[in-house]
């Protein structure tokens, strides 16, 4: 759905999508890549990616809650949309985790090789989260054209009704092209 709204609001609108691009492209690609090339002689700089992760990742869902009291009604839905895709995240860092933690207790409680632990680590505790990064800065920067064209995804509009005085310029809800009118037929 498209709504008439002015340019400020959707300015507004795609600060969290921004935020969160940040962190995935900026922070658990660009830096990552960049602090694990120093991690055999500086082990600092690759601490501070979950770092950032969590600041950024909290930022966003504090401010969410935030937003349903002090935004306009369209950048509280793009919170929203942002703060439901950093709880995604914040799900797969956290399956990710525990996967590694398993990893390292099997090597050491366990006996296991360490090529087996590093396999198994990479295989079913980065992998997941290096693909679900992919796919939500695709989603992110499809989010943020969005709140420049000033459109909310039909499900979005029946999570947060659309309040009085907004204007709907096309509503994506309605069947086009079908003749509405009913017709009888005389036999």
């Amino acid at each position: 759905m498209k709504f008439e709204l002015t340019n400020e609001i959707a300015h507004k609108a795609k600060i969290p999508h921004e935020i969160l691009l940040t962190n995935l492209i900026g922070n658990h690609i660009l830096w990552f890549v960049a602090a694990l090339g120093l991690a055999g002689s500086y082990w600092q700089p690759l601490a501070l990616v979950p770092v950032f992760s969590l600041a950024t990742l909290s930022y966003i869902l504090w401010r969410a809650r935030r937003s349903k009291q002090l935004d306009d009604w369209y950048v509280m839905c793009h919170w929203q949309i942002c703060a439901a895709r950093s709880r995604l995240f914040i799900y797969m860092l956290l399956l990710g985790v525990l996967v590694v933690i398993l990893g390292w207790i099997g090597y050491t409680y366990f006996g296991m090789m360490k090529v087996a632990v590093v396999a198994v680590s990479g295989g079913v505790g980065i992998l997941p989260v290096m693909v679900t990064v992919l796919i939500l800065i695709l989603m992110e920067s499809d989010a943020l054209h969005q709140a420049n064209l000033h459109k909310l995804s039909k499900g979005t509009v029946e999570k947060y009704p659309v309040p009085e005085g907004v204007v709907i310029l096309e509503d994506d809800s309605e069947p086009t092209g079908v003749d509405t009118h009913t017709s009888s037929v005389s036999g």
